[in-house]
Parts: C-alpha cells; structure tokens; sequence
C-alpha cells in the first residue's frame, strides 16, 4: 500500500488545511471545494487528511459500514445482531471522472430481480464513502447528474436507487471534497452552492517556500516511509486534536449575537437563499472546538464567512469568486454589540482557525491567494495601428442555436443525442453492462421461450440474451467554435461593442448548455487561436474582453484556421459534433481574390457537414449581404445582431443548416 504524503508536511496552504480539518471535526459542515491551478497539493492535501481520520467500529460483514452502536435499520445487509464488530481505518474513496450511474449508486441485478423476485444489490462508491470521505478530483468535468446525485446523497444523509420496481436505501453520510481547476471549467451556481466551504490555491511566490516544497517532496519520493515516520509525531497530535473537538462539538453555544452577525453577513453580501446562513453557523462552531473553546466568538463567524461565502456570490460564469474583507469587518463591527464577545478579530488567537502548528511552512504547494480587486488593467493591444480594446455591450438572452440530426456526444443540453437520461425511445440488445432494462421488450423477447425452458411456476425464466437496453434521447453538448471578424471593417467602437456582446451572450448561453468553446480570430495579415477548445467559457471571455481590432479583413485565413482546430478536435472527440459560429460583416480583403479564397474555405465545412451560422454584424443603410453569401457557401444559417436575441419576433428555436447534418436518427 502506498504511504500518502503527511497532511501536516503539507507547505503553506493554510486555508485548505483548515476547511478540511473542519470537515474532519464536522462533516455536518457539507464538504469542501478546493479550486485552483495545477500543481498546488489539491490531491495531496486530501489524500493525506484521510490518514488523519479516526478509525471506525463496524458492523462485522456489513457492506455499508455501519455502526454497531446505531446500526441503520433500513441496512440492506440488516437487521444486525449486537455484539460482532471490527475496528478499521475510515475509508477514503475516489470518484472517477468517467464512471457511470451504477458504479456511484450501486446497481441491482435486474436478471435475478425478474428471474427469481430477490434485491440483489452490488453496493456503489456511496456505500464504500459511508463514514468516510468521498474524494471527486476535476468535480467540474463530472456529469451534471452524477454531481446531483452525489450532492442529494450528501445533503440527506442516504442514497435511494429506484429501478424497475425494486427500491434500495441506505445510509451515505461522507465528507465530500472537490477539487478542480477553473480553467477547464466551471460547476453551475446551483451546483456551487451545494459546498459548503469553499478554497482558493495558488503556488506561493515565495522563493523560501517553494524551495521548502520541493525540499520535501524530494524527501518523500526518496523515502515514502521514512519521510512519513518523521511527520509521525505531529499526524499524532492533529488526530487527536480532531477527536477532541468532535467530543467537545456537542457543548459549543452558538449565542444569540454570533447568529446576528452570521444573518447580518449573509444579509449584507446578498447570497441567495438560507444555505449560507446554516452553513456558516455550522462552520463557526467546528472553528469554535477546533479551537478548544464552547463558545462561538465574533472572529469564528469572521472566518466561517471567508470560508462559506465567497463562491456564494457568483451571478454568472464570469464573475470572480471573492469576497470584500473591508465590508465583512465592517458587518461584523457594526452587529458586534450585540453578541455575547466581541474580539478583535485581526487581535491574537484569530479565529481559532488556523491548523495544527508545526515545525514550518507546510505542503506541496503554495499559500492560498485571494484575488485582488483593481489591480491591473485590460491587456494592451500590440502594435500602433491597431485601436485598443472595447468593452462588451451588455449581455442578452440568446436563441437556442442546435445542431441537426441526432448525436452521441456528452451530455448537455444543446442538441438531441442519444444519452443515458432522457425519454425512452426504444430497446436493443446491452453492448456491454446492461445499464437501463427496459421491462417491456425484455418480457416480449423471454415470453416465446417460457415452455420451452420448462417454466412451472408465477416467475418468467429469464435469460441473459432475453435482457434488452432502452434507448434513450435526450440532449448533448457540442463544441461551439467562434470565428471572430477584428479587422479594420469591425472597428468603430460601438458597432465593436454590440458584436462583443452578442459572442459574449452566446458564450453565456454555451455555458449553461455544457459546451465546450473555442476562439478564432482573424484581422490583420492572419488569423490565431486566441482560445483552443475548452470549457472554460470564463476563459474565453477574458479573451474576447481584451481583444484589439484593425488592419485587413484575412476571413479566409480565419476560416482555415477554424477548419485545422476542428480537425483536431474531431481526433480527440470524434463524438462531440460541432458548431461553427462566424460573426463578420462577410467583407474579405488582402490577397488576390480574397472574396473567392474565403468561399473556397466556406465549401470546406459544408463538404465536411459542418453545422455552421453567420453572425451578420453589418450596420448602415447600403448592405452588401456578403454574410449572407457566405453562410451559403457554409451551407449554413445567417442571422443579424437583432434576429440572435430570444425575444426577437423570429422563432425562439433555430435549427442550423449544414450539408450531410440532416441525417435520419
């Protein structure tokens, strides 16, 4: 087995220490989510705290863990006779990115279900957690469903599986911890709201620090076991700090004045709903007997609000997570007299936060950074002839823009694809693991053979070949490839604004649809990558944000460039079909023939059977309607600024044209 790193010779990292030992001391808190780049200890961190957990007394033979001293009575292992039980470590247990439906909630065993009348169950990774911690790396890239299937689990305390009839619960209380990093994407409000704590991580900048970091992990990779044993000492006192605190969690008063401040704080930074109020009470009491202290001080709640509030506050995915330390202290102080204390909550011992101490700066990563307001400006456009950037006109609500035809890409929600969720449509033969039964063509397929398998008795004899797997449609996500016209023509300030935020509000509408992204643009004497494909669409607004304009019109150029990147992305997703969104005035300059070198590129896609629409940005009274041409050579759809809003008085729901995407499902 692998010795995992030590959680206490973790550098820096102050607060995702701390909001993990909270979860540790109590998981009532509702998990945690660690956000932030690559190489900063996220996975580290949270593999080694499962070390410090205390061990378990177990139900002997029990698959979902449960304690002797309150076994569950609905336990599909249950009932459960006193007396028998073993003691073990608490379990830590990873969620794969890719894994389905079953291997989360378990799965039944539909053929001895019908066969013979019997809950055959194989417990999934929510049992395996109970107890224990239940570990999603790249939470972000997760399936939304199985996202909300791990968040009900984790707010109810049990998992229910209902299939076919037959009904399975049982207990599935973990603590849950996400890791991800935001540049591959972000999780939905909804979904972020769900965490209770949330962290943010970046490398320290500190040359001390970082030489620490890899001082230690070079001990480590030298010496697993005798890098650990020398962490011994300080894993102790932090395990049995944990112990301690849980024992006293039950005692800690949360009075009258700390809950004031904890509803005045979630008052003043207006976060929807109630969950941050609960959430933050429960945070401020496990800091309270962190701390070793049965009363919930002004600087617990100070420090619970850092820790709950700041991805509370997200409106839309280009909104920073953050929070203003300035009007937090000034909440605080002004409902401070009404509380039971009243600290200085920057004074000594603050906030009874801060992890067990040890014998340096901790981790494989850096200290956590808070992003700072007003620092820094736009990136500057390059080049003397080109006209800084302008600001995005304000975001509108978009028409729904949907590939043809019926794919089998990732689930989202743009185009119709054939999906593990949705309506059933039909049944076929399970390639593989039989996933979704469907009953009706599963009895019709065995019904035939019944006297010929010698049935007697109520039951049908099923066999395997009799099993069928429904068929179901529901929707996909697709990768959105925006071609974006910054030449010369597109460069007066207001024309320049609208444009921007049309693509903005399409990049809006692409992230609640779970697409991918990506950004071409083209002006000058060539055309680049500003974004490869990506499903950080907050990525690809920063982008758009800074984007300068001027010089030549190079669209065949920019359309070529799309061409490669969809080439691409076809060999690392060939599921994911594409759409091609152009947004150009159809004007083409430089070359010889520009106009007809960019309708040579446009036949490309439409030979390829590219769904595609042209964003028509040109503006004034005389219209040559050469966008318009070019979404005939795409073999696509042209729509104005004003016909792409949904409340428009065109249709709500455009399908977009390409050659080859009018398949038959």
């Amino acid at each position: 087995m692998t010795t995992p790193f030590p959680f206490t010779a973790v550098v820096g990292q102050d607060d995702l220490r701390l909001a993990l030992l909270l979860n540790a001391v109590s998981p009532a808190v509702g998990g945690v989510l660690v956000r932030g780049e690559k190489g900063t200890a996220k996975s580290t961190a949270v593999r080694a705290l499962s070390a410090l957990m205390p061990e378990l007394d177990v139900v002997a033979g029990c698959r979902f863990s449960c304690d002797p001293g309150s076994p569950d009575p609905a336990c599909p292992d249950g009932p459960h006779e006193p007396g028998a039980f073993e003691t073990r470590p608490a379990r830590m247990v990873e969620l794969p990115v890719g894994a389905s439906e079953d291997r989360l909630v378990g799965a039944l065993d539909i053929e001895r279900a019908l066969a013979e009348g019997v809950k055959a169950f194989e417990p999934g990774l929510l049992a395996d957690a109970h107890r224990g911690i239940l570990y999603v790396d790249e939470v972000n890239l997760l399936h939304d469903h199985l996202v909300d299937l791990l968040l009900d689990a984790a707010a109810m305390g049990a998992s229910y599986v209902e299939r076919e009839g037959v009904s399975v619960r049982h207990a599935a209380r973990f603590l849950l911890v996400g890791t991800m990093n935001p540049e591959e994407g972000e999780l939905r409000p909804q979904l972020l709201d769900r965490f209770g704590l949330t962290v943010e991580v970046a490398a320290s900048r500190e040359p001390d620090q970082r030489v620490e970091v890899v001082r230690r992990r070079l001990a480590y990779d030298d010496d697993p076991s005798g890098f650990a044993a020398r962490w011994a000492g300080e894993e102790a006192a932090v395990r049995q700090r944990i112990v301690a605190a849980r024992e006293l969690l039950p005692q800690v008063r949360l009075g009258d004045g700390a809950l004031r401040q904890i509803a005045a704080t979630c008052a003043a930074f207006e976060v929807d709903g109630m969950r941050a109020d609960i959430v933050m009470a429960r945070t401020a009491t496990a800091l309270a007997a962190w701390a070793g202290r049965t009363d919930v001080l002004a600087e617990d709640v100070r420090q619970a609000a850092l820790l709950a509030l700041p991805h509370r506050r997200r409106r839309n995915p280009f909104d920073a997570p953050g929070l203003d330390e300035d009007k937090l202290d000034e909440t605080l102080e002004q409902f401070s007299g009404e509380g039971d204390d009243d600290p200085d909550p920057d004074g000594p011992g603050g906030g009874g936060g801060q992890p067990a101490p040890d014998s340096g700066p901790q981790g494989d990563g850096g200290s956590a950074a808070r992003p700072e307001a007003g620092e820094g400006g736009q990136p500057q456009a390059s080049g003397a002839q080109e006209q800084s950037a302008v600001r995005a006109a304000e975001p509108f609500r978009t028409k729904v823009l949907s590939v043809p035809g019926i794919g089998e890409g990732a689930a989202g929600r743009r185009s119709r694809a054939r999906t593990e969720h949705g309506r059933t449509t039909g049944a076929r033969r399970p390639r593989g693991t039989l996933t979704k039964l469907h009953l009706a063509a599963t009895v019709q397929a065995a019904a035939p053979h019944q006297r010929a398998r010698g049935r007697s008795g109520p039951g049908l004899v099923i066999r395997r070949d009799d099993l069928r797997q429904a068929t179901r449609e529901g929707r996909e996500g697709n990768l959105v490839l925006f071609v974006v016209d910054a030449s010369g023509s597109m460069a007066a300030r207001q024309r320049m604004s609208a444009v921007k935020g049309a693509v903005l509000s399409l990049l809006l509408d692409a992230y609640q649809r779970r697409d991918k992204v990506g950004l071409v643009t083209f002006r000058g004497a060539a055309a680049e990558v500003a974004l490869p494909p990506t499903s950080s669409v907050d990525a690809a607004a920063a982008r758009l944000e800074s984007l300068p304009t001027g010089g030549r019109t190079p669209l065949a150029a920019g359309l070529l460039k799309a061409h490669e990147v969809l080439r691409v992305e076809r060999l690392r997703d060939p599921a994911r079909r594409a759409l091609l969104v152009v947004v150009t005035d159809g004007r083409a300059t430089g070359g010889p023939e520009p106009v007809a070198l960019a309708g040579r590129a446009a036949r490309l896609f439409a030979a390829e059977g590219v769904a595609s629409v042209v964003v028509d940005c040109e503006s004034g009274p005389v219209r040559l309607g050469l966008a318009g041409q070019l979404a005939g050579e795409l073999g696509g759809t042209a729509v104005t600024l004003d016909e792409l809003r949904a409340d428009s008085i065109a249709g709500l729901v455009r399908d977009v044209q390409g050659n080859g995407n009018r398949r038959a499902a």
